[in-house]
């Protein structure tokens, strides 16, 4: 087996299709459905069944999935180790990030780091902050930036901090706060968690939640159209956006914070690209989106 046919039973199993396989591989369906057949040769068994919906694999395909996916990640690292040689900011940095994160702060983060390291290629996957602590503990990335307050035995750099606030159209009365309608949306545990930490703490009657959103932009949303009120982070919210914020306060009078959290296995840390790209963000100015001055 070489790294072709690592990428083709990787790319089958995720696709559970040829034709969708071979498309990702930039090959043609004769050539993967005859190199597949080559494999299930060399090692005497069939690695999958086709059927009308695409190909279901066996357990002895599985397995073999399974050892091409381990040695896609030990010839990643055996490339990263090579390049670290050089001590050259160079080669693929593998990132995976929070959707929030992603959409309002990455951008101009990779742009200006690649106007310095133009050698530099990026790899980045976005999902929840749960999903991002999953690919860094299966090595399908080196670096994750998740949002919230996570156990973690990786390393962890502290990135940004922003206030949670309560969010509304009109002025509103936070002693009326409970009978207000509230516009609640999906996310994270993480942030959910402090939320109704924070609630708990100040009102005794739950929130009188009207209406219910997929995620907390089309919830900012609702809120500009005067629609309720929300609790959101700031990091969706714009200076000039007509809206009227409160921060959300503990019973010390303490704002309510949420973290941004960089985070790495502990293996690399002497990567120079890693390394240059963490300090990078060190030198990184969240609140305008440029380096500092």
């Amino acid at each position: 087996m070489d790294q072709f046919d690592w990428d083709l039973l990787t790319l089958l199993f995720e696709h559970k299709n040829i034709t969708k396989a071979a498309e990702a591989l930039r090959s043609s369906q004769p050539a993967v459905t005859y190199r597949l057949k080559k494999l299930e040769e060399e090692f005497g068994v069939k690695i999958v069944s086709r059927g009308h919906r695409g190909v279901a694999f066996t357990p002895q395909g599985e397995y073999l999935v399974q050892y091409a996916m381990n040695m896609q990640k030990e010839f990643q690292k055996v490339k990263e180790h090579v390049l670290n040689f050089e001590n050259k900011i160079q080669g693929t940095l593998r990132i995976s990030a929070s959707s929030i994160f992603s959409r309002y702060k990455l951008p101009p983060i990779l742009g200006e780091f690649t106007k310095q390291f133009p050698l530099v290629e990026f790899h980045v996957k976005t999902g929840w902050s749960e999903e991002v602590i999953n690919s860094i503990f299966k090595e399908q990335t080196q670096l994750g930036i998740l949002r919230g307050n996570y156990k973690l035995s990786q390393e962890k750099q502290l990135l940004m901090e922003e206030n949670l606030l309560i969010v509304s159209k009109k002025p509103i009365d936070l002693n009326n706060l409970a009978n207000l309608p509230r516009i609640y949306y999906n996310t994270d545990t993480s942030l959910k968690t402090l939320i109704d930490n924070w609630w708990t703490e100040n009102y005794v009657s739950p929130p009188s939640i009207t209406m219910r959103v997929d995620n907390m932009e089309t919830c900012k949303e609702m809120v500009l159209n005067g629609l309720g009120y929300a609790i959101l982070p700031n990091i969706l919210l714009e200076e000039d956006e007509e809206l009227f914020k409160t921060p959300c306060l503990t019973k010390e009078g303490e704002h309510v914070k949420r973290q941004t959290w960089l985070i790495y296995k502990k293996e690399y840390s002497n990567n120079v690209l890693i390394k240059a790209f963490c300090d990078f963000l060190n030198n990184w100015d969240f609140r305008k989106s440029r380096l500092k001055e």
